[in-house]
């Protein structure tokens, strides 16, 4: 998995199919060669961390999740989106795609950017939750989905891989819409150690099952708990992870040992 990088760097954790980066993502992301890259999911920072407070556990919690979920304006978060998004596409093959994922807080900015940088979005994913926290200001409604969105380059020589049968066939014959309906992240999932804005191991084998084939090569530049990069081990995928907190990352490594064992 080394031999993806432009130069030596000590990983954090490797495998063959597995490599995980500690550092910054902006950084690390120039490291990666160019088109080398099938798939990105990326979770990046909501900046959410506004002081509010919210439902946990049944008990009332801060909302702070750390300094790297803070920012101080709407237009650094927009330059921080449209950089991150810059450095991700030429790592994409022609084929490739990204995912993003996000709440009201930053996805307008993100699918923005996408545009600004050159991708054109394939779809809107509205993730709805079955059993989100309760909305304690009763103030508004219960915030109980996601965003995802979907995108390829905006060139006439990229053509998006789309698993369309095997995503019929998981939906019992029919086509599968865009609203995908589930739980949030169950505790058994969090057993090694827990991430705030871990997402459920279901929703990422499903982006990896509909938008990779056996082999290819997932990249997640926020990777956090690397549910991203469990889920591609199980489907037979190799795997970059990348993360500035060296306690996440080795939640990541735990996990990903966790399902090799297995």
């Amino acid at each position: 998995m080394e031999e993806l990088l432009k130069r030596e760097i000590q990983p954090f954790y490797s495998t063959e199919s597995e490599l995980l980066l500690l550092g910054d993502t902006f950084s690390l992301l120039k490291e990666i060669k160019e088109g080398t890259v099938d798939m990105i999911f990326a979770d990046p920072p909501y900046f959410l961390s506004n002081d509010g407070i919210t439902c946990k556990g049944g008990r009332m919690v801060s909302v702070n999740k750390g300094e790297w979920d803070k920012i101080s304006g709407l237009s650094d978060k927009h330059q921080f989106n449209r950089e991150w998004i810059r450095l991700c596409k030429p790592l994409l093959t022609n084929n490739g795609t990204i995912w993003i994922s996000g709440t009201l807080h930053n996805i307008y900015s993100i699918g923005m950017a996408l545009e600004e940088e050159g991708f054109k979005i394939i779809n809107n994913i509205t993730w709805q939750k079955t059993n989100p926290p309760p909305n304690l200001a009763c103030r508004c409604f219960t915030h109980s989905t996601e965003t995802i969105l979907w995108a390829q380059k905006n060139d006439t020589k990229s053509k998006h891989l789309f698993n369309y049968a095997l995503m019929k066939e998981q939906n019992g014959g029919k086509q599968m819409k865009d609203v995908w309906t589930g739980p949030l992240t169950p505790q058994r999932e969090k057993k090694l150690g827990k991430h705030p804005t871990q997402k459920p191991l279901y929703l990422l084998k499903r982006i990896i099952e509909a938008s990779t084939n056996i082999n290819d090569l997932v990249l997640d530049p926020f990777c956090g708990s690397s549910t991203t990069g469990v889920a591609a081990k199980m489907l037979g995928r190799r795997y970059i992870g990348i993360d500035n907190s060296e306690d996440y990352l080795t939640l990541s490594m735990r996990r990903l040992q966790e399902d090799l064992e297995q």
